[in-house]
């Protein structure tokens, strides 16, 4: 396994990213530290959501073989996020295409211009595109 990358690499393609760089964080290790198994699944299954790909909390529970029960487990696992970057919580949104809530500083406002940047249209806090759920093959 290859060393992780230092800091300042992160930070780096961080900065690129919000210049509207297209920056995969997909390989960036992280310690999460002890997590609720289902979060950890949840954050493993966001990761693999790609540049601009997005995924309502249903989905992402339905790719995980849980039911739609699980869409607030899903929710409250992006709510709880501790790196919100590097597991992109961003390109999770509801199924009515409300973005909802956002777990970093500037909140939903904050998750819009993410999504923005990766070319997704957000308009009144509604994904205004139709994006087929790229990251889970439906």
């Amino acid at each position: 396994m290859p060393p992780p990358p230092p800091v300042q690499a992160v930070i780096d393609d961080a900065r690129r990213y919000f210049a509207g760089e297209r920056v995969d964080f997909a390989q960036v290790p992280v310690d999460l530290g002890p997590q609720q198994p289902f979060f950890e699944r949840v954050y493993a299954a966001v990761r693999a959501l790609g540049w601009g790909e997005t995924a309502t909390y249903g989905a992402i529970a339905k790719s995980l073989d849980a039911g739609p029960e699980y869409a607030r487990d899903v929710g409250q696992a992006m709510a709880s996020n501790p790196v919100p970057l590097i597991i992109p919580c961003h390109r999770v949104t509801a199924a009515n295409g409300k973005i909802g809530g956002f777990s970093a500083p500037g909140g939903s406002h904050s998750k819009a211009q993410m999504l923005a940047i990766e070319g997704v249209e957000v308009q009144g806090g509604i994904v205004t595109r139709e994006l087929p759920q790229l990251g889970l093959g439906f």
